[in-house]
């Protein structure tokens, strides 16, 4: 294992350097530096001052805007009770796990009233059980379906980084969420652009040598219900039962769960830290 640790720091400080910080440019890179310098070594970076001239910067922090140009608008909306969505939380009493991959409660309603629950869906009672957290978060490019309505508020590719990659996107997706909105650790098998337009976003990244760290385990799927009712959140098992495969560290444990979270998990919690990184309005994270 010594030998594997120390095969794996090496590669680390050799695409990612020792900095611990992800690369900052102050202004879109050529295609031909993006490619040599970035995407031919899988190396992340952050670039300032990537898209300040799209009109989306100003309007889509206009709650009035969004709501009069997608007022007809039907969209996928993700409910939790707590911002985690397709993520590990205690599993129902009826698993003989402790823990379960939980899929959000989806509803199709139109953009303004989910405009609205996302607003709203901070100001209750953080430990109160009828309290729902929502978010956008529907991916397979829907955001050239349910938001094409924006369409001529944004490029429609980062002209930069298609030359440097060879190809247009493949998915467009829009995420809107707020300060309860969390992404827990996964792996994607495809390049990223991701572009803040309100906001600010924060990321924890790993490099792919560091897959043993994250001691992916299969858990058994479940998926939140909706009372019309009580309009609560239910968890339940999936039914036929299956499993996913799914990183087991919680990168933020609370002070009660610290040591055993570090005892169970020391790869991770002993080892290099995650690339921090914030991506604020007018910046893109290549990743």
């Amino acid at each position: 294992m010594k030998e594997v640790e120390t095969l794996c720091e090496e590669v680390r400080e050799l695409s990612l350097g020792k900095s611990g910080r992800v690369e900052r440019l102050e202004s879109p890179p050529t295609p031909l530096r993006f490619l040599r310098e970035f995407v031919s070594s899988n190396k992340p970076c952050l670039i300032s001052n990537a898209t300040l001239h799209w009109p989306a910067l100003s309007s889509w922090c206009d709650d009035d805007y969004l709501t009069r140009a997608l007022s007809n608008h039907v969209v996928s909306l993700h409910l939790t009770p707590n911002g985690r969505a397709d993520a590990l939380i205690p599993a129902p009493p009826a698993s003989s796990s402790s823990l379960c991959f939980a899929s959000p409660y989806v509803r199709r309603l139109l953009f303004p009233e989910a405009l609205r629950l996302i607003l709203s869906c901070g100001d209750g009672d953080e430990n109160s059980s009828s309290r729902t957290v929502a978010y956008t978060q529907q991916q397979n490019d829907r955001f050239r379906s349910e938001y094409s309505a924006l369409a001529a508020d944004c490029e429609s590719h980062i002209p930069w980084a298609s030359k440097a990659l060879g190809c247009l996107p493949e998915a467009v997706n829009l995420w809107i969420g707020n300060h309860l909105s969390e992404t827990s650790f996964h792996k994607d098998h495809y390049e990223n652009l991701y572009a803040v337009v309100c906001g600010e976003k924060h990321f924890l990244l790993l490099p792919p040598t560091d897959l043993h760290r994250m001691y992916i385990r299969q858990y058994p799927a479940a998926h939140y219900t909706f009372s019309q009712d009580t309009g609560e959140l239910k968890l339940e098992l999936d039914n036929p039962a299956r499993y996913v495969p799914w990183c087991s560290v919680d990168p933020y444990p609370t002070p009660d769960t610290k040591d055993a979270e570090t005892s169970q998990f020391p790869l991770y919690y002993n080892g290099p830290k995650p690339f921090e990184c914030t991506v604020n309005a007018g910046e893109i994270l290549y990743l």
